[in-house]
C-alpha cells in the first residue's frame, strides 16, 4: 500500500493520498490501551471541569444581579458566557493545532491543562459578570486541546480500530456529563449543605468556589499524568528517532534532514489547498452537529430551571445536576457497550444519518413537557416519563459524534496535515458552539417574553436547522476511507 507522505515532483511538494478504499476483511489491530487510557483521563478531567458549572450557572447569574431581577433575561447572559468561550476558542484553536504540528502534541496539551486549571479557579472567585466572562475567555483563548486530542487519537489508531478508538470519545463525554454536573450541583453552596463544616465566611462570599477547586484538582492530576506517561505521537518529535528513511525522502539523508523535510512540507501546505469537498463536507457536518448539540445542551438546564409560569419546569440546581448526571451515565453505558458494534453493523454513514434524524423529536419534547406542566399544574410522574423519552432520543443522537470524527480523520490527505485538518474542524465547531448557545438562549428568552408562537419559536428554528444537517449527512462518502500506515 502507498503511504500518505509528501513527495517531490518538478521542485514542488505534492501531498499523496492517505486514504484508500476500505478493505472489508482487514483484521483489527489492538488499541494501545495504556496511551489511550491516559488520553481519555485527560479529556475526562477537562469535560468534568467544563460541565460542572451548568447546574448552578443560572442561579449564579441571578445572584450577581446582572439581570436586574428579570428572570426571563437570565438566558441572555448564560448564552453570552458560553458563546464568548467558544468564540475566543475559534479564534485560536487552529493556531494551537498548527503549533502542535511543529513542537509536538504533548506541550500544547500541557499548556491547555494549565490554562483550564487557572481559569476554573478564577471562575469560582468571580463575583461579577465581567469576572465570569474573563475566566471563560481565558480558557477559550489559551486552550486548543480538543482539536489536538482528536489528532492524537487519530495517530494512535488506524483504519481497523478507528471505530473503537473514536467510540471512546462520546463515552468519556457522557461520563464527564454525569460526573461534572453531579459535582457542580452537589458541591455548590457547601455552606447550605454542610453548615457545620463550612463555617468560614469565605464560603458565603464565594458560594461556588468549592466545586471549582475540586475540578481544578482533577485538572492538576491530569497534568502530571500526561507529563509523566503520555508518549509523543508526532512522528518528528518521537524519541528514540526512527532509523529508517521516511517515505518520500531520498535515501541516504540523515534523520535530522528527514524531520526537517516533513516539518517543511507541513508548513508549506496552505489552508486553501485543504479546502476540498472531501474535507469540507465532514467538517460542515461536524460544525452543524455541534451547533445543534450545544443549543440542546444549553437549552436543557435553562428549560429545567425556568419558572413554570414562563413555560419551564422550575426545578432546583441540585435536581438539575442529578438529572444531567443520570443523562450522562446512561448515555455513557450505552456508548461503551454498543456504539462500536453498531458502527460495524450498520456502517458509519447510515448510523450518522439515523442519529441526526432524532433531533426533531428530541426538540419536540420541550413544548410537550411545558404543556404537560401547564395542564397538570405540577411536575409529576408523567413529566418524568417525558424526560425519559427525551433521554432515549439523546442517546441515539450522541452516536453521531463518533462517526463524524471518523469521517474527519479519514479525510486528511496526509498524516503530516492531520493536525491542521482537526484544527479546522475544531475551529468550525467552536464557531458553531459560539453561535449556538447565544442564539438559542436569546431566542428562548425572546420567545417566552413576547410569546412568539406561544413561546415555542426557538423550537421551530432548531427543527428547521436539523433538516439542513440531515441533508449534509447525505453528502458524506458511503464508506470510511482506509488510512495507510
Amino acid at each position: 500500500m502507498t503511504s500518505g507522505s509528501p513527495r517531490i515532483a518538478n521542485g514542488e511538494i505534492i501531498v499523496m493520498p492517505l486514504v484508500h478504499a476500505l478493505s472489508p476483511r482487514k483484521p483489527k489491530a489492538p488499541l494501545p490501551q495504556f496511551q489511550i487510557g491516559i488520553l481519555m483521563m485527560f479529556e475526562l478531567a477537562e469535560i468534568i471541569a467544563s460541565m460542572s458549572i451548568y447546574p448552578y450557572i443560572n442561579q449564579l447569574i441571578r445572584e450577581i444581579d446582572v439581570t436586574g431581577g428579570d428572570d426571563a433575561a437570565v438566558g441572555y447572559y448564560v448564552g453570552l458566557i458560553d458563546s464568548l468561550f467558544y468564540l475566543t476558542q475559534a479564534l485560536t484553536v487552529l493556531s494551537w493545532s498548527r503549533l502542535s504540528d511543529r513542537i509536538g502534541r504533548r506541550p500544547v496539551l500541557l499548556i491547555g491543562l494549565t490554562t483550564a486549571c487557572i481559569s476554573i479557579i478564577y471562575f469560582g472567585l468571580s463575583t461579577t459578570f465581567q469576572g465570569l466572562v474573563i475566566s471563560r475567555c481565558m480558557w477559550g483563548v489559551l486552550n486548543g486541546n480538543t482539536g489536538v486530542m482528536n489528532t492524537v487519537m487519530g495517530e494512535l489508531t488506524d483504519s481497523t480500530n478507528m471505530a473503537q478508538g473514536f467510540a471512546l470519545i462520546p463515552i468519556i463525554w457522557s461520563i464527564g456529563s454525569f460526573v461534572g454536573p453531579l459535582m457542580g450541583g452537589m458541591l455548590a453552596r457547601p455552606q447550605d449543605h454542610w453548615p457545620e463544616v463550612f463555617t468560614n465566611p469565605f464560603w458565603r462570599k464565594y458560594p461556588y468556589f468549592f466545586p471549582c477547586v475540586v475540578t481544578a484538582s482533577l485538572l492538576l492530576l491530569a497534568f502530571f499524568m500526561l507529563l509523566c506517561f503520555l508518549d509523543e505521537t508526532l512522528s518528528t518529535k518521537r524519541r528514540p528517532r526512527l532509523t529508517l528513511s521516511m517515505p518520500g525522502v531520498p535515501r541516504g539523508v540523515d534523520n535530522d534532514d528527514q524531520e526537517a523535510f516533513v516539518l517543511q512540507s507541513t508548513t508549506n501546505t496552505s489552508l486553501w489547498s485543504l479546502l476540498t469537498p472531501a474535507i469540507v463536507v465532514p467538517i460542515a457536518n461536524y460544525a452543524m452537529l455541534s451547533f445543534l448539540d450545544m443549543s440542546f445542551r444549553t437549552l436543557v438546564p435553562l428549560f429545567l430551571s425556568t419558572p413554570t409560569h414562563l413555560g419551564g419546569m422550575g426545578l432546583t440546581p441540585s435536581f438539575i445536576g442529578l438529572w444531567l448526571a443520570f443523562y450522562g451515565i446512561v448515555d455513557g453505558l450505552f456508548q461503551a457497550l454498543f456504539l462500536a458494534k453498531i458502527v460495524d453493523w450498520v456502517g458509519p454513514k447510515r448510523l450518522f444519518c439515523v442519529s441526526v434524524s432524532c433531533f426533531t423529536p428530541l426538540i419536540v419534547t420541550f413544548p410537550i413537557m411545558s404543556w404537560l406542566v401547564c395542564t397538570r399544574g405540577m411536575v409529576d410522574h408523567v413529566i418524568m416519563y417525558a424526560l425519559l423519552g427525551q433521554l432515549i432520543l439523546t442517546v441515539t443522537w450522541d452516536m453521531a459524534f463518533a462517526t463524524g470524527l471518523m469521517f474527519i480523520t479519514a479525510s486528511a490527505p496526509a498524516k503530516n496535515v492531520l493536525g491542521v485538518v482537526n484544527g479546522l474542524s475544531q475551529s468550525s465547531r467552536s464557531m458553531a458552539c459560539a453561535l449556538g448557545p447565544a442564539l438559542t438562549t436569546s431566542l428562548f428568552a425572546f420567545s417566552k417574553k413576547y410569546d412568539i408562537l406561544d413561546g415555542n419559536a426557538v423550537y421551530v428554528v432548531l427543527i428547521m436547522l436539523s433538516g439542513v444537517l440531515r441533508w449534509l449527512g447525505s453528502q458524506l462518502p458511503d464508506e470510511i476511507q482506509d488510512r495507510d500506515e
